[in-house]
Formats: C-alpha cells, sequence, structure tokens
C-alpha cells in the first residue's frame, strides 16, 4: 500500500491524471438523460491508493461495481446521453452533498480509509473543486443545454447496490429512488413489475434526501425535471454478459416508458 501524503495540496490533478468526466452520446437525442456518480474508480496520482490494498479498490466501496457497462450499453442502446464520474467515491463521493460527514469517508462500511483521516481543509476543497464541481457543473451545463434547445429531458441516475449489506440479504433485483417525482418512478415500477422474474424494490434499498444525495435533488428536483434513480443488485452485473442484459431490459422498459410519457404529453 502506498499512501502519499502529499495528497494535502491544491494542486490535487496533473496532467497524467484523467479529467473527471466522461461523456458518451453527447448529441443523442433520447429524452432520458444518464447519470452515473459512480461510475470509475480512478484516483488522483498525487493520493496514491489512499493507503488501501488493491483488493479493497475493488470492492463496492469504491465504486458502483457493474454499473459502467450497463450505462455505456444503455447509452448506446438509448441514443442517449451519459454523464459519468471517472473518480473513486473514496476521493470524494460525487451524490453527496460536500459538507455531508461521508463526502470524503474515513471509513466505509468497516474499512478506515488512511489517505482520507485527517484531512486539511484545504485538501478536502481541492478534492471538491477539481472533482466534484466539475462533473455536476458538466450536468447542470448539459440540461440547461437542452432546455434551451427544446429537448425533453428526463433524469435518471443509474446506480448499483450489495447483494448483502450489514449481514442482510436484499432481495430485489432491482430498485426505483425518488422522493418528489412519483410520475416516472411509478410508471418504472409498473414496467418492472410487469417482468415477473424480478423483486423489484420501491424506494429499496434506499430512499433519496437532501442529506444523502445530491443528484436527483440538485439536477432533478431543483430543476422541475421528471427524474428517478435505478438501481441494481450488483451479482447481476459482475460480469459483462449480466451487464448486457440489464443493458437491453433497461432500454426496453425506457422505451415502453417513454411511449407512455409522450401518450401523456409529459415530455416538454
Amino acid at each position: 500500500m502506498d499512501l502519499d501524503r502529499s495528497g494535502d495540496t491544491s494542486l490535487l490533478m496533473t496532467a497524467d491524471d484523467p479529467a473527471p468526466v466522461l461523456e458518451e452520446n453527447a448529441s443523442g437525442r433520447s429524452p432520458f438523460l444518464l447519470i452515473s456518480d459512480h461510475y470509475g474508480r480512478a484516483i488522483p496520482r498525487v493520493l496514491g491508493d489512499l493507503g488501501l490494498a488493491e483488493s479493497e479498490l475493488e470492492r463496492h466501496i469504491a465504486w458502483d461495481i457493474g454499473i459502467a457497462g450497463v450505462a455505456d450499453a444503455l447509452s448506446r442502446h438509448l441514443g442517449a446521453h451519459l454523464v459519468a464520474q471517472r473518480y473513486s467515491r473514496l476521493v470524494i463521493d460525487c451524490n453527496r452533498p460536500p459538507q455531508a460527514p461521508t463526502s470524503i469517508p474515513r471509513i466505509s462500511e468497516s474499512t478506515i480509509i488512511p489517505g482520507n483521516e485527517a484531512l486539511s481543509r484545504e485538501a478536502a476543497e481541492a478534492r471538491r473543486r477539481q472533482v466534484f464541481d466539475p462533473y455536476h457543473r458538466c450536468i447542470g451545463e448539459v440540461i440547461d443545454r437542452r432546455l434551451r434547445d427544446g429537448i425533453p429531458t428526463v433524469l435518471v441516475a443509474l446506480h448499483s447496490f450489495t447483494p448483502v449489506y450489514a449481514n442482510i440479504a436484499r432481495p430485489w433485483h432491482v430498485g426505483t429512488l425518488y422522493r418528489r417525482d412519483s410520475g416516472l418512478p411509478s410508471l418504472l415500477l409498473k414496467s418492472f413489475r410487469a417482468q415477473t422474474d424480478l423483486v423489484v424494490g420501491d424506494n429499496e434499498p434506499y430512499a433519496v434526501s437532501e442529506e444523502t444525495d445530491y443528484t436527483i435533488p440538485v439536477h432533478g428536483e431543483a430543476r422541475g425535471l421528471l427524474n428517478c434513480g435505478i438501481e441494481i443488485r450488483q451479482d447481476l452485473i459482475t460480469e459483462e454478459a449480466g451487464q448486457r442484459e440489464w443493458a437491453d431490459r433497461l432500454a426496453n422498459i425506457l422505451a415502453d416508458v417513454e411511449a407512455q410519457l409522450r401518450a401523456q404529453a409529459a415530455l416538454v
């Protein structure tokens, strides 16, 4: 394990580090704007490996396992714009308010993150300014542009969740996450439940709140967009075959939802 204390510097990112934001199908005309807050697990070189073994950085504490493959394939299927975050949630969680204690976690489940302990205010601010801010600025600009160009916009945040948490098995294959917008989630729930092989969670395994979420409250609810989070259980999408299967499944479901929204004249 390599822990580089030079992480306590405002010069977090170098030319050798990838840009925090990944975009696919930026010219896509689908009404669905796909967002993936925990897509990648990159770490800026100056931070080393945050003091963790590689086996820890491959776990769900570092990213949403399997969601990158699903998001990429779904973006292609739908011709939908995808905006994704390349950096690990252990560097800074891009679906947490920056002031939340879990924004830069010192411990994730039972794993201590040495590189996040005793972090100076300046170092934390550098992570927010160079990783969190560009990502959310991009999402905001994409929404601004779509609204200006008259492109209907439905925000769908893609995530994955662990099969077991705190020694409790989670039965759901997929869940919808929402708070103020019940229109889109109700259509998704109906379409998911029509597939009799699925155990579907309604605001499971999590519910959206302003304390634990950022993307949906800020970019969905505050902008008045139809919005919903979709959570897929990680053991279903760990392998490429499962990722393709779920991308196909979601593409069919979202195409059906789009048809219903257009019939309701809800895409404006």
